[in-house]
């Protein structure tokens, strides 16, 4: 069996980490808890969870630092033309920047004010551009890469609706549980993709006579 690629390895452990380390200050948490009445930072607020707040901003952290990795690595997925391997160069980098603010968002936690206020923006209009733009750069190829792509413009697209017309927590729960399933379905075609090929021919010690 084959191991799984560097993409497929760090999406699905970006994913793990991010949910449990939310999980786990979710349960912590001594107070009610909503996605429609709570924003997903004030888990990492220490003056409504002084031991809670350490397993959010922690997992923040650890799944920024995962978050380059997946990005870095979205230059293995195979499109067939320059100007979509151009956007998806565009999309990584910014990639690369929001996963940077995403670790600001855990460095500086939500009692911190300002700060945390200027990552947690910047974080998630880096995260609409790479939506976008990755979004276009799959859509235009075959099978389910095109699918993942029209879903990733989807999310960007409906997060702004949803913002200005609706607005609260909840838009904010909706972005970045939709932005890990486009993760997910990212790293299950590459995976897909690598484990459909034959396998490469084993060389033995005795060469046939």
């Amino acid at each position: 069996m084959r191991p799984l690629s560097q993409l497929s390895f760090s999406g699905i452990l970006l994913i793990a980490s991010y949910c449990s380390f939310t999980l786990v200050s979710w349960l912590a948490y001594p107070y009610p808890f909503s996605p429609l009445t709570n924003y997903l930072s004030r888990l990492g607020n220490f003056e409504y969870s002084p031991l809670g707040a350490y397993a959010y901003n922690i997992g923040c952290v650890v799944t920024g630092v995962l978050l380059l990795f997946f990005f870095a690595d979205l230059q293995s997925l195979s499109l067939r033309t320059r100007a979509q391997r151009v956007l998806l160069a565009a999309g990584q980098l910014i990639g690369l920047c929001s996963a940077v603010a995403l670790m600001m968002i855990g460095v500086f936690s939500e009692d911190q004010g300002a700060p945390h206020m200027l990552a947690s923006s910047v974080f998630f209009e880096l995260n609409f551009a790479v939506l976008l733009i990755v979004g276009l750069s799959c859509a235009a190829e075959r099978g389910l890469l095109r699918y993942a792509g029209l879903y990733s413009i989807f999310v960007a697209l409906s997060s702004v609706v949803l913002a200005l017309s609706v607005g609260g927590p909840v838009i904010e729960w909706y972005t970045v549980f939709a932005s890990l399933l486009f993760v997910a379905q990212v790293s299950y075609i590459v995976f897909r993709s690598a484990h459909s090929r034959p396998a490469p021919m084993i060389e033995t010690a005795f060469p046939d006579k």
